[in-house]
């Protein structure tokens, strides 16, 4: 067993659970992960040659890297609320492969290198540390991670904080004042100000969740339509309200599929970007479907359109936090020496998928068929058990079908065994209560015929 990962922890894991303690282990390594690659940012950008990183932009880099160290020295923890916001991930490894190029410096290049030069302000205004800089907006807005944006014109933006108080002047436009609050966050009585919205913390103790409409890099080379996915959006007033008004009623629900959900929440849980409504729902989006994804290089973030209901919010936080959590003890320590070429049959996919791609999904179905079973033991109302048996027969079948295929494989390494072994061991226990037949039945033929769909498309099934 690898010293990286106890054998408690990992049997914990694999059992799609895990306390405060296994989980931070995860997120201990993702962040100084995270500090290593912004480390590379500043040596790729030393050794890049002039063509690439002309001496003005290293010069910024250089500066903009200098406020960011002393803002680390005036509060340590503020400065890493803005390091550690998973969209920084995103954003340095694209600045990171493009510093790698042998060509002049592209616009987008030029636009990640200035990215920077708006992380060190926010985090200085996080630490109290006064600062001035010029800074580039995108697509008309000015983002401050973490903190807001300023609707503005394409021209560059003077930012001012003596303390207390920011000051910014956008090309051509009137100044405009925003107030640091005690709290973290920032008000402006000017509507060119954009807050971030903050959703309340999961559990006592753990922050606020932000709702990051605003960050330039929240979606920036996802390709989330060609997974299915809407687009990120912008919200409004209105839409605001309603995300609030869901996010009120997840708590409990969470609460209703373990202590455990809503721990994994508090801790991995570090923003939600909210989608547009997803593809097919209709012009006004009013359709019970919901779509959502993770990122593994923004560690913490999950994007989804709105659920429906609070069930169905918690339930996608459970889904995808277990692939933000699997991805995470993936990079700590290997599970299989598979390779990624996409041939297995996955009934919640129409195309092959590689083995990784169904352990994952193995795995997150199967927190899925643990939540809604425990959700329909636990309901009142027989509308709410009904719907929760059906989730739980689907899920659950869907995880039976490829479990012999990820048991059968001599690519799992040692860890990786574990996993899946624990996996198994939770697919049967969820047996002791199982559901109305009636459900079981349309489960196996919903799985039946998406194998039959997908041999259709893809021929059958390679092992």
């Amino acid at each position: 067993m690898s010293p990286a990962i106890p054998d408690r922890v990992l049997r914990e894991l694999g059992r799609t659970e895990g306390d405060a303690d296994s989980l931070g282990l995860l997120v201990r390594d993702q962040d100084t992960r995270r500090l290593v690659l912004l480390r590379a940012l500043l040596d790729a950008a030393s050794a890049a040659p002039t063509t690439v990183c002309p001496p003005p932009l290293l010069d910024r880099l250089r500066e903009d890297w200098a406020l960011l160290e002393a803002a680390e020295r005036a509060d340590r923890a503020a400065v890493r609320t803005v390091l550690f916001h998973p969209m920084v991930g995103p954003w340095a490894q694209r600045l990171l492969s493009g510093l790698a190029a042998t060509t002049a410096p592209t616009p987008e290049l030029r636009a990640d290198l200035a990215h920077l030069s708006a992380l060190a302000a926010a985090a200085a205004i996080r630490a109290a540390l006064p600062c001035a800089a010029r800074l580039a907006p995108r697509e008309g807005l000015l983002s401050l991670p973490t903190l807001g944006a300023v609707r503005t014109g394409p021209g560059p933006v003077e930012l001012a904080y003596p303390g207390g108080e920011v000051t910014i002047r956008p090309t051509g436009a009137p100044l405009l004042s925003v107030r640091a609050l005690p709290d973290g966050t920032m008000c402006s009585a000017d509507p060119r100000w954009l807050p971030v919205l903050t959703l309340s913390a999961v559990l006592p103790g753990a922050g606020p969740v932000p709702l990051d409409d605003l960050d330039p890099y929240r979606a920036r080379g996802t390709g989330l339509e060609r997974q299915g996915l809407s687009g990120a959006t912008h919200l409004d007033d209105s839409e605001r309200k309603a995300w609030n008004e869901s996010w009120s009623g997840v708590e409990p629900m969470l609460r209703v599929g373990g202590e455990h959900r809503l721990t994994e929440a508090a801790v991995l849980l570090r923003c939600l970007v909210p989608l547009g409504p997803p593809p097919g729902s209709g012009p006004t989006g009013r359709s019970t479907a919901h779509c959502s994804g993770t990122r593994r290089e923004a560690f913490g973030a999950v994007l989804s359109s709105r659920p429906a209901t609070p069930a169905y919010f918690a339930s996608t936080l459970v889904h995808e936090l277990q692939h933000t959590k699997l991805a995470a003890l993936g990079t700590l320590v290997p599970l299989h020496h598979e390779d990624a070429t996409p041939r297995h049959f996955a009934p919640w996919r129409p195309d092959p998928r590689p083995f990784d791609g169904l352990l994952q999904g193995a795995y997150s179905h199967l927190a899925l068929a643990d939540y809604w079973q425990r959700f329909a033991l636990g309901a009142r109302r027989v509308t709410h058990c009904d719907l929760a048996w059906a989730e739980h027969a689907r899920s659950r079948r869907q995880v039976g079908a490829v479990l012999p295929v990820l048991a059968a494989s001599a690519a799992l390494t040692t860890e990786g065994r574990v996993l899946v072994n624990e996996m198994i061991t939770v697919y049967h226990r969820l047996e002791d209560s199982p559901p109305p037949a009636g459900h079981l039945a349309r489960a196996e033929a919903y799985v039946s015929t998406a194998k039959v769909i997908w041999q259709q498309r893809n021929g059958s099934p390679r092992s």
